[in-house]
């Protein structure tokens, strides 16, 4: 295995890489500095086509335009680049966290905690209605899906754990929640995640300088070290969807100097494995 520093971004909050198959680029967030990240492997070409107060995740739509989460419970689309159609969904003093489309084309999306309230888990449905699936999180993080479509997975950094749930397509409802992975004694905290096309699931280790692959019975298989702290999240990307791309937090976007050169960059790892498309949402905003 190889680790490559792709991309010199020092985000100080890199997040949600998602691959996007029309354009063959990747993209990301830094979440506090509310730029959007994209990446082409073919040409090296790197830019950020929109900047705002904050931007926490996004999904593809169908239509190939980007579904954007924001803070405040406010939703956009970015169409060729620009950010249009913000909306608020939820009531909410803070912001999104991460974010994914299920197979049906609604997005589950984590909201971070406050003082004075845990984080919580919506379902956003492809109406525009959102409801509640879990209260009282710590930091929601990382999603997935089982291969067969029938078990969601679901990251609570603050808790160690990676939950897995039954999960009806048809509905979009989760539940029999169970632990899948839990990891106290494990370096880090597990942040974002993505499931290969084998079924294997890939955490991403906050302070962790790691990304530990699991089997579908949640037992470790192996680790693979990244040169920074703070490894938030991972994707499958490239034309065969068989390079593992890696974000990373604590570097300092606007020049700032710092003791740790590799911080927020992006990060490919040459890994023996594949990933899946990515499932894209279908919601109509108003």
């Amino acid at each position: 295995m190889t680790v490559t520093r792709v991309v010199d971004t020092s985000c100080r909050l890199g997040e949600g890489p998602v691959w996007h198959p029309d354009e063959k680029r990747l993209y990301w967030v830094d979440i506090e500095s509310g730029r959007l990240h994209r990446y082409d492997p073919e040409t090296g070409a790197h830019d950020c086509p929109v900047e705002t107060s904050v931007i926490a995740g996004v999904t593809i739509q169908r239509d190939g335009s980007l579904l954007a989460f924001m803070d405040r419970g406010r939703v956009g689309r970015v169409v060729d680049g620009e950010l249009t159609g913000v909306t608020e969904i939820v009531d909410s003093p803070t912001r999104f966290n991460d974010v994914i489309a299920d197979p049906a084309g609604r997005v589950f999306c984590g909201t971070m905690p406050t003082e004075s309230g845990d984080g919580r888990l919506f379902r956003l449905d492809t109406d525009g209605t959102v409801t509640t699936v879990e209260t009282g999180v710590g930091i929601p993080n990382g999603m997935g899906f089982t291969r067969d479509r029938e078990r969601f997975y679901f990251t609570e950094t603050e808790a160690h754990t990676i939950y897995r749930y039954a999960y009806d397509e048809e509905s979009g409802a989760v539940s029999d929640r169970e632990r899948f992975v839990e990891s106290p004694a494990t370096p880090g905290l597990p942040d974002g995640m993505t499931v290969d096309s084998a079924g294997n699931i890939w955490s991403a280790r906050w302070e962790g300088s790691c990304v530990v692959r699991y089997d579908t019975d949640g037992t470790e298989l192996d680790r693979f070290d990244v040169p920074t702290e703070k490894v938030t999240s991972v994707a499958f990307g490239g034309a065969d969807l068989d390079s593992l791309y890696v974000t990373t937090a604590g570097g300092d976007p606007d020049g700032g100097a710092g003791d740790d050169e590799d911080a927020g960059a992006l990060f490919r790892l040459d890994v023996a494995a594949s990933g899946r498309p990515e499932f894209r949402s279908d919601v109509r905003l108003d």
